[in-house]
This record gives structure tokens, sequence and C-alpha cells, in this order.
């Protein structure tokens, strides 16, 4: 690893200004909290069509928090006269649920959406992160992905809305980097879960606990032997920073490269809540990825990134934020 490749994170950004798009989502709003504890101003915007405004509401507690309720793909705030320094592009809803109900607003948004602020961060001179996805792998041939892995993705199938969005975001924010000098980055999200996550989310972990919790049968897709790996959102933010205060623009892993079987992960969440759940077996939906694991070799060639929090340890965690929802 040489000088210029070793990702130097500040102490403070006192007197910087971080965008984030989708800041009452999931994981934006713990991005944001992140930023607001090292002293930048983070000015969050967001529809609320999957966010929500609890959690606007908890980033309000913080001074240097400014909401905009805000379209990205309609048109951006007034922001002129405003310093800009860093924009996280993270407007896009990510889960399966959401691939059926809104498959349109979620293209809308990781195109239209994402040439705004790219024109912004072009505009303002601002450094810009393209919060991509593991899905851009699809059911993927290799195991696990590393970045230079084009994919395999069913551009028509009930999942294209995302995958293929998410593939045109990062091409888009490839081309304002060639052609207009944007400073740019991209990562590639794997599974994350944690506090703040929708109950109703449709995901594995949100779906797990929620059964877990009321005593339901636990209700696993395909035989379960597919594998997914997770990261408490924490550990996410984690990389996401380092990948911002990187050299590099072109995309990195970040996740967790822990590997669990759907099943492995079921039997886990229902020993660590003690619940009664038994598991069921329902047929595995169409292009459903058999196997999901990042190879984190980039980003640890390049940073101290190592995740910290332990499957149990979030798992607990993360029931308790549900518990607290009952």
């Amino acid at each position: 690893m040489t000088a210029s490749q070793q990702v130097v994170l500040p102490d403070s950004l006192e007197g910087k200004t971080v965008l984030v798009a989708g800041s009452a989502g999931f994981v934006p709003s713990h991005l944001s909290e992140h930023y607001l504890n090292l002293g930048a101003k983070v000015i969050g915007l967001d529809n609320f069509i999957t966010g929500s405004e609890s959690n606007v509401e908890a980033l309000a507690g913080y001074k240097n928090y400014e909401f905009h309720k805000c379209d990205v793909t309609k048109g951006l705030p007034n922001l002129d006269g405003v310093k800009i320094d860093y924009i996280y592009s993270l407007a896009s809803p990510a889960s399966p649920i959401d691939f059926q109900v809104i498959p349109e607003e979620i293209m809308s948004v990781n195109s239209i959406g994402t040439w705004n602020l790219l024109q912004l961060a072009k505009e303002k001179g601002a450094r810009f992160l393209e919060a991509s996805t593991s899905e851009v792998y699809g059911d993927p041939e290799i195991h696990p992905q590393k970045e230079d892995y084009w994919g395999n993705v069913n551009p028509i199938g009930l999942r294209s809305c995302y995958d293929e969005s998410k593939r045109f975001a990062e091409a888009l924010t490839m081309t304002y980097h060639r052609t207009h000098k944007v400073d740019t980055r991209i990562i590639r999200i794997f599974n994350t879960y944690g506090p703040r996550m929708r109950p109703n989310d449709g995901r594995v972990i949100p779906n797990f606990i929620n059964q877990a919790l009321k005593g339901e049968d636990i209700t696993i897709y395909g035989d379960g032997s597919q594998t997914r790996s997770f990261c408490f959102v924490s550990d996410l933010v984690a990389a996401m920073h380092r990948v911002m205060f990187s050299n590099d623009p072109t995309p990195f892993n970040i996740g967790n490269p822990d590997e669990y079987s759907i099943k492995e992960t079921a039997e886990l969440i229902v020993k660590l809540l003690d619940s009664s759940s038994k598991l069921t077996f329902l047929e595995l939906p169409k292009d459903d990825p058999k196997r999901r694991r990042p190879d984190l070799t980039k980003i640890q060639s390049v940073s101290d990134y190592e995740p910290k929090v332990s499957f149990e340890d979030g798992m607990r965690q993360t029931a308790e934020y549900f518990k607290s929802l009952f």
C-alpha cells in the first residue's frame, strides 16, 4: 500500500457540509448522525416514500441538521450560496418488497435523481458518492464477489428495476467523473441490518425477528441453503466514510464477509430470542441470488476497515429495537 493510496480520515469535519439524499432512511439516518457527530453540517433530503419521519425527528435534535422534504427526481431545493463539500446519493428504496410496489419510482430515482445530484456536485465542486448495491452482481456465478466481476443479472426480471437502475447509476457516475471531472466515489452495499430498519421492510432479518418475537412460524424461501453476508449498520457507515475519503473513483464492495445460510440465520434468531417459532419453507422467488459474500480486499488494501460488531451482538441490538416498536 502506497502513501497515496492510504485513506486518511479527518479528525473533525467542522466547517464542512454533507448533503445526504434519502436522509430519513435506515442507513442514511445513521450516516447523517455519524457526520453530525464529526461536527459537520448535514443537509438531509427525503420525500418519505420509504423513509421514516421518526428518523428525521431524531436527527433534528442536532443543531447542524437541516432537512428538506424533497423528491430528487423532480428537482432539488434552492441551495444557491450554500457551500456543499460532500454528497451522498442514498435516496433509492432498496427492499425486495419495494421492487414490486414502486418499481418506476426506483428506476426514476436511480436515473433522474442521480443525474440531478451529480449535476449539483458539478456545480458545487463537491465530492459525490453513489451508493450502489451488491444487486449489480445479480445471481453471481463467482464467489465471493469482487469489484471486477460484471455480474449475472436478468435485465427484465422482477428485481431488474433495482439491479439495472443501479448499474445505470454507476455508469452515470463514472460518466460525470470522466466527462465533467466530478470527484466521484462508488460503493456496492451488501446486506445491512440494525436499528431503524423498517418493520415491514420485507428483507430477511426484519421478517425473521418480527416472526420470532411474535412466536409465528418463520418463513424461509427455498430450502434455506442460499447464503447472505450481513453487516451491522455502524460497520457499514465506517466503510462508507472510508470510501468517501479514498482516492479511487471505481467501485468498492462494503459489508461484512461472514457468510450465513438463510436457515442458519433463522435458527440463530430463534435461539437468541428464545422463541417458540418453527421454520417453514416456501417456494424460492425467481432470480433470488443463491450466494452473496463481498470480497473486501480492495477496501482493506487502502484502509483499516474491519467489521467490529458480531452477528449475535448486532442481532440483539436489532431485536431490542423491534421490541421497542411493539
